[in-house]
């Protein structure tokens, strides 16, 4: 019977598993070594947790093969073919820089060089009337040379092809014919929309990739399907939903990122299930912490995102905010005097101080167990931490401010709290959120020990911390759709725009949805459409999305829902400011049957604690219990001070704070009175 669920989250330092029964709906876990190979760290993991493949019937996976390849540009050599006179269009970007005043920072080079960009005539105006047809002799004399060449991939982005791919379509005919085995991607089906520099990199991003994904997608259904896996292979991609390997061959570059949105997709549906539809997710690891947010039960989206900047990836994608403060992320002094904190990072190797590799810079994991906050034991006894080391380590700072040790291991974890908080500020309060109502879901290897004192900053009420905060990315992969993202530029003015015209686009994108999502074997009754429309006022150029119902009756009901969005976002509205149409959206969405997560009973049991030890809060000493997380049961409540320990992360419950287990095993963490 083929009753588990599985999901691999593969991580820079481990593999982690997540394993459901679908009929008891309990959850197990699983951490391997990750591989510099990543699907042998998969299979290893798979043995090591027993599952028999033939029992699975969804086999999900987040993956950070597309990250890696672009940041170590690890990429076949891959072409672009353009209108002639505009081969540097993805050179001159948009002439920005990520550092404004850092004049002698330059932006990385594109993923094509120039002499892979060859140009051919042909073009298509403004409005997209073809105005010159391509030239055949020119694209087959293309052809030949990057054939020649042994390029692995092309793009083909031409001039207004948004509007008419028609000449794309033409040239990739040409390309296909002259290199059957090379795939070809085209702008205008890549990315319809305006904006040529977005298109073009989110095109060549797109072709870069696709024989890196493929392989890597080919290889791992090989040899899951070789151990008795019978379905499709899942993969996560940035949207938050998951598509099958025969997407991933045409849109490759919604893999990058892929990692980083589970974790935001599990804190949004554990926050929903304990009854809070507004939730932030704080996920921090060994090197960084990843920010996201969670409006109503819905992740916010962007598509003004990049893995290199100056090379955006316009898919849409999961907000996640990333800032440099893990566990191993080092405190030091800078020229001011001014203690800091990351984003520099021991990484696994050397690591922490107390992981005695060598390294004596203190890190936050330094700081924490000499505060008595994170045991010496970790991961069931297999990691053992040297405390005297994390001492020294931390007695550097503490002599440079003239402090105790403990005061400087305290000041170390407060300014990597700063560091967090103002990270939930800017994902939050700089778009017009109050974090006062949210919840915080703390998780990630260390995200429980900081939570509380994040959310204490920030006044955010309640903390939740998951059952098992080290998988919670994992577990996200278990819990989500099948997903497409869909869009079309529909440029007009709000007084002027056909309601009738408007549907009628819908229509025509919901067809190719639904085409798409019955070709990856979703059933019709499964298929949800959620439709938006980005709008925004006469002048600007950066665009809200709108909700849109189904059918679209008013104009004039968009444009308030309009106003209304760009007041709780900039604070402001201008209702008598002419409102632009300027794109339609489309999410396509195939439901995948989730399995409940177990619900338990409260016993009431009262669990004592394993141990007691001293750890220090607002440079005091407290007499602290420690509690095993895995002998606390539903309904049990604890007064802080208080530390509950597990295999794969360590749960902080201040003085100030009390903490209950609820039904689903979370602890829930609130101040006191």
């Amino acid at each position: 019977m083929q009753n588990l669920r599985v999901a691999v989250d593969v991580g820079g330092t481990f593999t982690d598993m997540c394993i459901m029964d679908e009929t008891t709906g309990l959850i197990r876990i699983e951490k391997t070594s990750s591989t510099s190979d990543p699907i042998e760290g998969i299979m290893t993991g798979v043995a090591k947790a027993g599952i028999d493949l033939a029992d699975v019937a969804l086999f999900s996976h987040g993956t950070t093969v597309a990250t890696n390849a672009l940041i170590t540009r690890r990429l076949p050599r891959t072409a672009l073919v353009s209108t002639r006179g505009f081969r540097d269009v993805i050179e001159i970007r948009r002439a920005n820089k990520e550092d404004l005043w850092d004049a002698y920072k330059d932006v990385v080079k594109p993923y094509v060089p120039r002499r892979d960009r060859l140009t051919v005539p042909e073009r298509v105006d403004a409005s997209g009337a073809i105005i010159e047809t391509l030239d055949l002799d020119a694209a087959r004399e293309v052809a030949r040379i990057l054939k020649k060449r042994g390029v692995e991939a092309i793009a083909v982005c031409f001039m207004n092809a948004y509007l008419n791919g028609e000449n794309e379509r033409a040239m990739r005919d040409i390309l296909v014919e002259a290199m059957p085995d090379v795939p070809v991607s085209v702008s205008s089906e890549v990315l319809p929309e305006i904006f040529e520099h977005e298109r073009f990199s989110t095109t060549v991003v797109n072709a870069a990739l696709s024989p890196v994904v493929v392989s890597y997608t080919n290889r791992l259904g090989d040899r899951l399907a070789a151990d008795g896996y019978t379905r499709d292979l899942l993969l996560l991609h940035t949207g938050g939903g998951v598509m099958t390997p025969a997407s991933v061959k045409d849109f490759a570059a919604r893999l990058a990122g892929s990692g980083i949105a589970a974790g935001a997709i599990a804190s949004r549906h554990i926050a929903g299930l304990c009854g809070f539809p507004n939730s932030i997710g704080l996920d921090m690891g060994g090197t960084s912490t990843d920010v996201s947010l969670a409006y109503e039960g819905q992740s916010r989206v962007t598509k003004d995102w990049y893995i290199e900047f100056g090379y955006p990836i316009r898919f849409s994608s999961i907000e996640v905010m990333t800032i440099g403060a893990g566990g191993g992320s080092l405190a030091w002094t800078d020229e001011a005097g001014s203690l800091r904190n990351g984003p520099q990072s021991a990484g696994a190797n050397p690591g922490p101080a107390c992981y005695g590799n060598g390294n004596e810079q203190p890190t936050n994991t330094d700081a924490n167990v000499t505060l008595g906050r994170l045991g010496t034991s970790l991961a069931g006894g297999s990691v053992q931490l040297d405390a005297g080391l994390a001492r020294t380590a931390v007695e550097s700072v503490a002599q440079s401010f003239d402090l105790s040790i403990e005061a400087a291991a305290d000041a170390i974890v407060r300014v990597a709290n700063a560091n967090m908080s103002d990270a939930v500020r800017l994902i939050s309060i700089s778009r017009g959120y109050d974090p006062r109502d949210f919840a915080l879901v703390a998780f990630g290897g260390a995200g429980a020990l900081h939570g509380a004192d994040v959310a204490r900053e920030l006044a955010i009420p309640v903390v939740i911390v998951p059952t098992n905060p080290g998988v919670t990315s994992a577990l996200g992969c278990l819990l989500v759709d099948m997903q497409h993202d869909f869009s079309e530029n529909c440029m007009v003015e709000a007084a002027e725009a056909d309601p009738e015209t408007i549907e009628a686009q819908f229509a025509r994108i919901e067809r190719e949805a639904l085409h798409r999502l019955t070709h990856e074997g979703v059933e019709p009754e499964d298929i949800v459409f959620q439709r938006s429309v980005d709008m925004m006022y006469r002048g600007q150029w950066r665009s809200l999305a709108v909700t849109a119902p189904s059918p679209i009756r008013s104009i004039a009901d968009l444009v308030e829902e309009f106003h209304r969005e760009h007041h709780r976002e900039y604070n402001f509205r201008r209702d008598d400011t002419p409102v632009s149409l300027f794109r339609v959206n489309l999410k396509a969405i195939g439901v995948v049957p989730k399995a409940d997560l177990k619900v338990h009973e409260p016993t009431g049991e009262t669990p004592g604690p394993a141990s007691r030890r001293t750890v220090w809060f607002d440079d005091a000493p407290h007499d602290t219990p420690i509690y095993d997380r895995a002998e606390l049961p539903a309904g049990f409540a604890l007064e802080g001070p208080a530390i509950v320990e597990q295999v794969d992360s360590t749960t902080v419950v201040p003085p100030w704070a009390k903490a209950e287990v609820d039904k689903y095993l979370n602890i829930i963490i609130r101040a006191k009175g």
